[in-house]
């Protein structure tokens, strides 16, 4: 089996951080594309960052310039760095990792809100 454990969200003002992590643990040969994804209530669920396995990275145009996605193979782990917050990024942040030899797999979900 293989589990994915979000933690680092939080309540935070307008204009503050967060970082968000993502472990994976289990029986896992390897890790491919990591991301990260958001979902509004009522709304889609919506990929917001993206990091390969050579560390290419591609965001929503919402995160660009804010948002920082890094991975650490090692500690198979992901993490979403959070800056200039807006409360329009309040969101359940769901980190997502396309696994060997598991395929998709998804993490629980991390509460992010963003006061004004």
């Amino acid at each position: 089996q293989v589990q994915l454990v979000e933690s680092g969200g939080g309540l935070v003002q307008s204009g503050g951080s967060l970082r968000l992590s993502c472990a994976a643990s289990g029986a896992i040969f390897n890790i491919y594309d990591m991301e990260w994804h958001r979902q509004i209530p009522g709304k889609q669920r919506e990929l917001v960052a993206a990091i390969t396995r050579d560390s290419t990275t591609n965001y929503a145009d919402s995160a660009k310039g804010r948002f920082t996605i890094s991975r650490d193979d090692a500690k198979k782990t992901v993490y979403l760095q959070m800056d200039s917050l807006k409360p329009e990024d309040t969101a359940v942040y769901y980190c997502h990792c396309d696994t060997e030899p598991w395929g998709d797999v998804w993490g629980q979900g991390t509460q992010v809100t963003v006061s004004s």
